[in-house]
């Protein structure tokens, strides 16, 4: 394989890294219009505050520390000889060279919708900022809308969350299940000094850059799985989670509530993965 070659594969492996990882991680903020009209627990937050976003004064910001590893190259697996290390661009010229590979990622449509805006790395920092406390910045990274419209059905006196809306993610959660945990992980390594960067523009260090990773990962993991029906409230024009305790959780996890059980389940068994990963390279 030519050194060329190659070359175009680190980046591409570079790219998966900023996009999928902050997709998945969010992943997950599958709001279409219908929902933003009857769902309470959207969040809509204008563009410039997503971009910006920080931790409100008060509120603890979390430090910890993914341990650093020495990432095998691309090249390792194939030939030793030829050059082992991409050299990382600048911040602010970082859009151009992870676009320049976007054709041979995917020529999914939902795929390149997701990555159309610039500042990638910004917009990753912020919205794992955003994540880390439940908070949808759907505006940073649009991904793919539901399919169809938000439904409900009645028993009786009772409304519930209608179980045929979980199809409508799974065009969206089949991307992100098609990721390799294990290799965002290794090219997180690779890419740290351009995402701490991101963040230190925020204000915040590598060790709250790592904290805010970690706990964004960890409002996935801790939504409860709700096998039973839905039963939904609708004293306004917007629908609720009759349940107060469920009514009380993040944008994130309610939004991760309508995608279903079994969504769910795998989604945060990828993060889960994607965590086990980074923690013990």
């Amino acid at each position: 394989m030519s050194t060329s070659n190659l070359f175009k594969r680190s980046k591409i492996y570079i790219l998966l890294l900023c996009i999928v990882l902050a997709t998945l991680v969010s992943t997950i903020a599958f709001v279409n219009r219908q929902a933003e009209k009857t769902d309470s627990s959207t969040v809509l937050i204008s563009e410039a505050d997503e971009v910006t976003l920080a931790f409100p004064d008060g509120q603890i910001i979390p430090e910890a520390r993914i341990p650093s590893s020495t990432p095998k190259s691309v090249s390792e697996a194939v030939d030793t000889s030829v050059v082992e290390k991409v050299t990382l661009p600048a911040l602010n010229n970082s859009d151009s060279f992870l676009r320049e590979s976007l054709t041979i990622i995917s020529s999914d449509s939902s795929f390149i919708r997701w990555i159309t805006k610039d500042d990638l790395f910004r917009r990753a920092a912020s919205y794992f900022d955003g994540l880390s406390r439940g908070v949808i910045l759907n505006k940073i990274f649009p991904l793919s809308a539901p399919e169809g419209d938000f439904t409900t059905h009645k028993t009786g006196d009772e409304l519930f969350l209608n179980a045929g809306n979980y199809e409508r993610y799974s065009e969206t959660i089949d991307v992100i299940l098609n990721v390799d945990m294990a290799l965002i992980a290794e090219i997180f390594h690779s890419t740290r000094p351009l995402l701490e960067a991101a963040f230190a523009e925020m204000g915040y260090n590598s060790r709250q850059m790592d904290g805010i990773i970690l706990q964004s990962i960890e409002q996935i993991l801790s939504t409860p799985i709700i096998a039973r029906p839905i039963l939904l409230s609708h004293e306004s024009v917007l629908y609720q989670f009759a349940d107060p305790d469920l009514e009380e959780l993040t944008p994130i996890q309610k939004q991760l509530l309508r995608t279903g059980p079994e969504n769910t389940q795998k989604l945060q068994q990828q993060a889960l993965m994607l965590r086990d990963a980074l923690l013990n390279p």
